[in-house]
């Protein structure tokens, strides 16, 4: 007799697994995201069947708003979901890191190069806007982002360097503008001489350090 084979457990796909782990989240920073959803899609659909029966085809009109209702509620959280992914790490060890590292394209970033007592550290990128080096912490990661161009230079000789540093401060970078600034910076390197840099840092390496959990948005939410 042939034994059967055991039934494989369904996975959930990652693209769900991501809406659900990103709505969970949402939730505990804003709770009344359910009824806010609820009520976009209701009063879109209704606005739809009312036009449609002002001109005559109310199902016609109920099923083309259908997909809308759902498309601008979605749109709403995507929105929602971005802020609430801040609100979740903004303050935490690492916060900044995790910003950088959810950007897929074009950057590779290198967590805590350099970390001080008080938990002061400072994070490598590399893209074609050159080297940036990006602080998180008090005052004093100032001086470290100093000693770590220095270092950086030794090992880079010529690649543009820029200087970030995240915080609400004036000259500071907000973190829910991080991804934005790093993007909107003018490329200075070609693609080959962005792969070279990248090879001739990865011996340098950086320090291991807990990376705030959870869905971060690959593009920053525009700011009111």
């Amino acid at each position: 007799m042939f034994k059967r084979k055991a039934k494989k457990k369904k996975t959930k796909t990652p693209r769900f697994q991501t809406f659900r782990d990103a709505y969970n989240i949402t939730k505990v920073v804003k709770p009344w995201i359910p009824f806010a959803l609820i009520g976009i899609f209701l009063i879109t659909w209704i606005i739809g069947i009312g036009i449609g029966i002002a001109l005559g085809h109310p199902l016609y009109f109920a099923f083309v708003f259908l997909p809308l209702a759902l498309l601008i509620a979605l749109l709403f959280f995507t929105r929602q979901a971005g802020s609430a992914a801040y609100s979740s790490i903004e303050g935490q060890i690492g916060a900044g890191a995790s910003v950088l590292m959810a950007i897929r394209k074009g950057w590779t970033t290198t967590p805590a190069v350099a970390v001080s007592r008080n938990q002061d550290m400072v994070h490598r990128s590399v893209g074609r806007a050159g080297i940036v080096l990006t602080g998180e912490g008090s005052n004093g990661v100032n001086q470290m982002l100093s000693e770590e161009r220095k270092k950086t230079e030794r090992f880079a000789p010529g690649v543009p360097i820029a200087l970030v540093v995240v915080g609400d401060e004036k000259g500071q970078v907000p973190l829910p503008k991080l991804q934005k600034h790093l993007q909107k910076m003018p490329k200075k390197l070609t693609a080959h001489q962005m792969r070279e840099v990248r090879a001739r840092l990865k011996a340098v390496g950086g320090l291991s350090m807990p990376i705030p959990k959870g869905p971060m948005p690959t593009r920053a939410p525009k700011m009111r």
